[in-house]
């Protein structure tokens, strides 16, 4: 399942609920009784010594039941949507210099390579990401596709950044593409590598 949008754009936690709404079988057999609704049912009415059965009472568990093929599409959606939370949580973390945050977001076994080829470890890693050389003025993670393939999460999008460097004040921009690999451990995602190319 792909995901393309902003983050911002993306929350679908609309489907979800429409799930729990109609699984909620307090609901179902509020449509089912025949009280509640006040109508006749054709249960106890017979033509012929037959027992007549109301096609509504037929159609209803028919759509219960149709509706439990749609819970692995809602289950993978729901992943999709705490893969977005966790990416968007790195690229806060990333503006903030949050050596915790990113800690937390970051798998032991991280590999992080950058542009010019430089490949780093999750301790180097967070120690050059909270150095404090440079500063973002700005930074989006632009175009974001998500796809979750049981437990793990490939994640692309278009790094946009601006930066002044804390020395001298000089700013200058950047353009990467990004690959992510998020690999889900425990109930958490982790970033497991990352790498960029430059566009």
């Amino acid at each position: 399942m792909t995901r393309s949008a902003n983050y911002g754009l993306m929350h679908r936690s609309q489907p979800v609920r429409l799930f729990n709404h109609l699984f909620n079988f307090a609901w179902l057999k509020r449509v089912l009784d025949k009280r509640e609704h006040d109508c006749k049912t054709a249960l106890n009415q017979k033509n012929g010594g037959k027992m007549i059965i109301d096609r509504r009472q037929l159609a209803l568990p028919a759509l219960a039941i149709g509706l439990l093929g749609v819970a692995p599409a809602f289950a993978a959606l729901s992943d999709e949507d705490t893969v977005a939370k966790s990416v968007e949580a790195f690229r806060a973390a990333q503006v903030a210099t949050d050596a915790k945050a990113l800690d937390a977001l970051c798998a032991a076994e991280l590999s992080y390579s950058h542009s010019d080829a430089r490949v780093e470890d999750k301790a180097t890693f967070i120690a050059n990401a909270t150095n404090r050389k440079t500063k973002f003025l700005s930074l989006a993670y632009q175009d974001l596709k998500i796809r979750v393939v049981d437990t793990a999460a490939i994640v692309r999008f278009n790094w946009v950044s601006e930066s002044e460097a804390i020395a001298d004040g000089k700013k200058s921009a950047t353009k990467l593409h990004i690959l992510m690999n998020w690999q889900k451990q425990g109930t958490d995602w982790k970033l497991l590598s990352r790498a960029a190319t430059k566009l």
